[in-house]
């Protein structure tokens, strides 16, 4: 699968077809698990096995969804949206993410929510900081208390945009991005794993190695912010990888549903993205759709799991009829012009 921008970023000369392949893959599994978790978002996991068994397509948002009725198959969330939102102004700034032109987009984003009768708007940790700063609060601090999944959702675009190696520096443009909204320790450990795992698998290692390098990361980000109690996140994603190791599908989500956790938590979703990601290292199709049969934050793990894995495998691994449907249910996210532009920015 050759989105049209390959062809022209290619004959320029800028950009390595495997690396773009591989961008391309992250946002393209970002958006594929999000959709597919959108209509199971919120269930308990039971819920979703009674309804769904494992997803095998994209289904509609039922019309007595808390947050996704009426939503059609195939339509993306708030983890896309708000991922799609920073990684444009990541290429606007050439790498420099003008923060208050952030703020404003996601106070934007959340208007348009409303105004569309929407009930997927802002996260707890992103609304918080957002009103205070709309209240005077320094942006610096207005962050300090946020601890949920809403950085590590929306930060595979810097992922792309940076390489993982050396590492700190992808771990400072983490801690820039993150910071206004989730300025603590948790959460910066939890994009840091996410952002290291994206950039690794598009420098063409393995998913064993992104796994290594995320835990390294989420060492280092959770040393870069303010402290609220939570069990440490790389740690929890080496263990919820061994939990699931040699499970069979079923087996795994129990264990992940009940063991690991699904909620907005970083250190239950991250881990658990990570732990189904182990099981289908390849191949981010399955990745993806197994994810967002977990209920819970299915659409936040699903989209997490999905970028990783496509990362490490690229948008080609993925079944066309998949891209096709996401374009064209969501035409105006505009995935594999972003993709190279981010890339654009690596070197």
């Amino acid at each position: 699968m050759t989105p049209p921008i390959y062809d022209r970023q290619l004959d320029n000369g800028q950009l390595d077809e495997g690396e773009l392949d591989r961008a391309y893959g992250a946002l393209l599994g970002l958006a594929v698990g999000d959709a597919l978790g959108m209509p199971t978002q919120m269930l308990a996991y039971d819920e979703v096995a009674r309804r769904f068994g494992v997803l095998d397509r994209f289904h509609a948002g039922a019309p007595d969804h808390p947050i996704a009725a009426g939503l059609r198959a195939g339509r993306v969330t708030d983890d896309t949206e708000q991922a799609v939102i920073l990684g444009r102004l990541l290429v606007a700034g050439r790498g420099r993410l003008d923060v208050a032109a952030y703020v404003a987009a996601l106070q934007a984003w959340e208007e348009r929510m409303v105004a569309a009768g929407s009930g997927d708007l802002l996260g707890p940790s992103t609304r918080r900081a957002l009103r205070a700063i709309a209240g005077g609060v320094d942006v610096a601090v207005a962050g300090q208390w946020g601890e949920t999944n809403g950085a590590a959702m929306r930060i595979a675009p810097v992922g792309i945009a940076v390489p993982a190696e050396p590492l700190a520096p992808l771990v400072d443009q983490v801690v820039a991005v993150s910071r206004p909204t989730h300025g603590t320790g948790l959460a910066l450990a939890g994009a840091g794993a996410v952002a290291a795992a994206v950039s690794t698998g598009v420098s063409g290692h393995p998913f064993e190695v992104a796994v290594d390098t995320a835990v390294r990361a989420a060492a280092d980000g959770a040393t870069r912010g303010s402290y609220v109690a939570g069990a440490d996140v790389g740690t929890r994603i080496r263990w919820a990888v061994d939990v699931v190791t040699g499970l069979d599908p079923i087996e795994m989500l129990t264990r992940i549903s009940s063991l690991v956790g699904t909620s907005l938590a970083t250190q239950e979703s991250v881990p658990a993205a990570f732990a189904i990601a182990s099981l289908f290292p390849t191949d981010p199709w399955e990745a993806a759709r197994h994810a967002a049969s977990l209920g819970g934050d299915a659409d936040t793990i699903a989209a997490i799991a999905g970028a990783i894995v496509g990362a490490c495998c690229g948008g080609s691994a993925f079944p066309e009829a998949l891209a096709a449907t996401v374009e064209a249910v969501n035409p105006d996210l505009g995935l594999a012009a972003l993709a190279a532009d981010l890339l654009a920015l690596r070197g």
